[in-house]
């Protein structure tokens, strides 16, 4: 058996969700080998090939590559991967993107943002926004998997020393074209990746009041995150929306402010270690979900919170 992981990164650095598709990779039982496709990106190599548990690193630099159109990066994997089982990438908003394509071109189900690895052809993933696990069982011949990072943990960066080989292979689909790129910068920790989340919903009325949070948030070196309730009302852009069509986020502690708890929201937040909601609705849902529940004017709590941090 032989995994090919595919690398998430940003041609200067590897991403933290590609160490967590290398444990489940791992979990496989495989000979594991990574794939970095982009441009300029030998530094991207290097750093996968320091990742403990891998043995090849496949670097396809060209620009056709660059900007890592789905259209053309998936007709790479789908050529690299012939002398592989699996296919591995994380479920990042890359790699849903490109994924899907690939596993059309090889003509394969993909199973999608699984959960664990029971065995060598089965595994678990969520369905109905995480309220149920289903176990599933492929015959495909290759598998073609994308993962959860949040229900992996991570393998290490370092004490790998893999070898580097070269992919000449260049495909330009001529389907698309790189036009520009609006990427939101930000001091804080990253979403997906921060040990603590702060996240506001509709109870915080507007954007402007979102500002409650960023002390808090400043304090605890936390990240903020909003419910898409919050982001539908233009309170705050979408790139902080967590939940089952935002960001999947699993940190040490998430605290919800104003957040009520529907469905689609506790589907991007549930597997949180420490989950505290704050919320002057006593039979809002969040509390179903929070270890600790404060019943509370959010107005009146945030600060008196941020000035006994």
């Amino acid at each position: 058996m032989s995994t090919l992981v595919i690398a998430e990164h940003d041609n200067s650095s590897l991403k933290p969700a590609t160490l967590n598709a290398v444990a489940a990779a791992q979990a496989m039982g495989a000979e594991i080998a990574i794939l970095v496709a982009g441009a300029n990106c030998a530094a991207v190599g290097e750093q996968a090939a320091a990742v403990a548990g891998v043995s090849r690193v496949l670097v396809a630099d060209n620009p056709a590559y660059e900007h890592q159109l789905a259209e053309n990066v998936s007709l790479l994997i789908a050529e690299v991967a012939a002398g592989f089982d699996n296919i591995v990438a994380p479920a990042t908003s890359n790699c849903k993107n490109t994924m899907p394509r690939v596993a059309a071109l090889l003509d394969v189900s993909q199973i999608s943002e699984i959960l664990s690895v029971e065995s060598a052809d089965t595994f678990t993933r969520p369905i109905y926004a995480g309220n149920v696990i289903a176990t599933v069982q492929s015959t495909d011949a290759k598998k073609v998997i994308t993962v959860r990072a949040t229900a992996f943990d991570a393998v290490a960066a370092e004490g790998g020393s893999a070898t580097i080989e070269a992919v000449p292979a260049v495909h330009d689909s001529g389907l698309s074209t790189f036009i520009s790129e609006e990427v939101a910068v930000s001091d804080r920790p990253e979403l997906t990746a921060a040990p603590v989340v702060v996240s506001g919903g509709r109870g915080m009325q507007n954007g402007e009041n979102f500002k409650l949070l960023e002390g808090i948030a400043d304090k605890l070196g936390a990240a903020i995150g909003a419910s898409r309730a919050a982001v539908d009302a233009g309170f705050v852009p979408n790139d902080m929306q967590v939940g089952q069509t935002g960001k999947i986020v699993a940190p040490d502690l998430y605290i919800a402010v104003g957040i009520s708890g529907a469905i689609q929201h506790l589907a991007g937040m549930k597997d949180s270690k420490v989950i505290v909601a704050i919320n002057k609705d006593e039979d809002a849902p969040i509390f179903q979900v929070a270890d600790y529940g404060l019943v509370a004017d959010l107005f009146e709590a945030l600060p008196e919170l941020e000035a006994k941090l």
